[in-house]
């Protein structure tokens, strides 16, 4: 890394801007550690100040990210969705990346009240519990739990390797036509901060999700639990 000391461009911008470029090109990658303040003033031969505010600006731009207790790292991708049907598996793939799926678990009969409530049938109806971690190029993305009426019972672990719930789902005569979510937000879970490679001092972004078919008849009632460096949603605001 070189730097002109004869430029009109601060030492930081120049700095700051060839690590972008590093980030941008996959020399560093999403999770990668950065290099301390200490070390890079040393090797670099610069004052700690310009150094931090080179840091500081592309944690401002989100291409680094500061956790307390670990240190300075490559920010992770940030997957954005739009205020449309489409399935995650379905904009990752769109946007280039390399979605993967990993079933934790799958229940074929089990009661969950909340989620019997939401799709509108009994208290006490066996449904079919889907527990997914969805990666996006290798990093963990978001945790999926999804309950299904039990007429999808015939649903195996190895549908959702590599294609998207609603794939599966269309398979059997079932498309998604409509559907209702809440965001909210929260500090994560131990199991969840275990398999979103998260901190203590980090959030998930929570979605409460509940689809239907052309019909009116509930496919899914999803509560997922997203990274929340990793995902923003985009919606289109209009006046009534």
């Amino acid at each position: 890394m070189v730097v002109d000391r004869n430029s009109p461009v601060p030492l930081y911008h120049q700095l700051a801007e060839q690590w972008a470029s590093a980030i941008s090109s996959g020399a560093l990658k999403p999770g990668d550690p950065f290099e301390n303040e200490l070390a890079l003033v040393a090797r670099l031969h610069l004052s700690r100040p310009t150094i931090r505010k080179a840091i500081n600006e592309l944690v401002r731009q989100g291409m680094l990210v500061r956790r307390r207790g670990v240190g300075t790292h490559v920010a992770s991708q940030v997957v954005g969705k739009q205020n449309s049907l489409t399935t995650l598996f379905d904009e990752l793939q769109g946007a280039g990346r390399k979605p993967r799926t990993q079933v934790l678990r799958m229940q074929a009969s089990r009661p969950n009240r909340t989620a019997a409530e939401a799709l509108g049938l009994r208290p006490g109806t066996p449904l079919v519990y889907l527990e997914r971690l969805r990666f996006s190029d290798g990093q963990p993305l978001v945790l999926l739990r999804s309950w299904l009426p039990p007429v999808f019972h015939d649903v195996c672990a190895d549908d959702f390797a590599d294609r998207s719930l609603y794939s599966v789902l269309s398979e059997r005569g079932h498309e998604k036509a409509e559907a209702r979510q809440r965001i909210g937000a929260r500090m994560a879970t131990a199991r969840e901060r275990h398999l979103l490679d998260l901190t203590r001092a980090d959030a998930v972004l929570t979605v409460e999700w509940l689809s239907r078919d052309a019909d009116g008849m509930a496919l899914e009632f999803g509560e997922h639990s997203y990274r929340g460096d990793s995902y923003v949603l985009d919606m289109d605001l209009r006046r009534d």
